[in-house]
């Protein structure tokens, strides 16, 4: 087995692109294995903090016209983006989808999608074959069932894929918080996404702005 450690294997927005799959009605209707509203809040947060490193980001779909379309959280954030839609089940054999990652010049390949044990292992195994260094952001997918998620996580695991959240991934992208550019961007995240850390972050920047009572008589 090869092991993924130092410093060279964590992750860096300059060598990072993003691939969102299949994000859309039809599948968010059956996943089981986490809250829905997590997912939702999960993706957009990812996609949110993909284009606040800049790294660019792939939109792909299945049949939309059957399926839907992808979550407007998503969409949103990349307002002049095409989605590529497919037919393939597997992304990775959708040679526009390859195409457009070969072309951003990339090759740490992070993936995050629905569902977990079909959309996402396929593309991530096959990558994996190919060469690709990639990611799986295991919070911003979804399966049919635990175990459906659980066993997939395990099947890429072992072809040597790398697990991670999305909020573990915005912090090794942000690596240093003297990265003073990206860093209200970050906050604004945690703000928005990370549930108590941004509360916690915004009740301490109230204590810190909360005049001390003077015990003077």
């Amino acid at each position: 087995m090869t092991f993924r450690n130092g410093l060279a294997s964590l992750l860096r927005p300059e060598d990072s692109v993003l691939v969102l799959i299949d994000h859309q009605p039809f599948q968010i209707a059956n996943v089981n294995s986490h809250d829905p509203h997590a997912v939702v809040n999960n993706s957009a947060a990812l996609a949110k903090a993909a284009k606040a490193f800049g790294v660019p980001t792939i939109l792909t779909s299945v049949i939309a016209d059957r399926g839907g379309l992808i979550f407007p959280q998503i969409t949103d954030v990349f307002p002049d983006q095409q989605v590529i839609d497919r037919t393939l089940i597997n992304t990775w054999e959708d040679r526009k989808v390859v195409d457009a990652v070969k072309a951003t010049g990339r090759k740490q390949l992070i993936i995050a999608g629905l569902y977990t044990e079909i959309c996402v292992a396929m593309p991530v195994i096959q990558a994996l074959g190919e060469g690709w260094d990639v990611t799986v952001i295991t919070d911003a997918c979804g399966g049919v069932s635990v175990e459906a998620h659980q066993v997939a996580i395990q099947r890429m695991i072992a072809a040597g894929a790398n697990m991670m959240t999305w909020l573990a991934l915005a912090s090794e992208w942000q690596r240093d918080h003297a990265r003073t550019q990206t860093v209200p961007a970050f906050v604004e995240l945690l703000k928005q996404h990370a549930a108590g850390i941004g509360i916690a972050f915004l009740w301490e920047q109230q204590l810190l702005n909360t005049p001390v009572p003077s015990t003077a008589g």
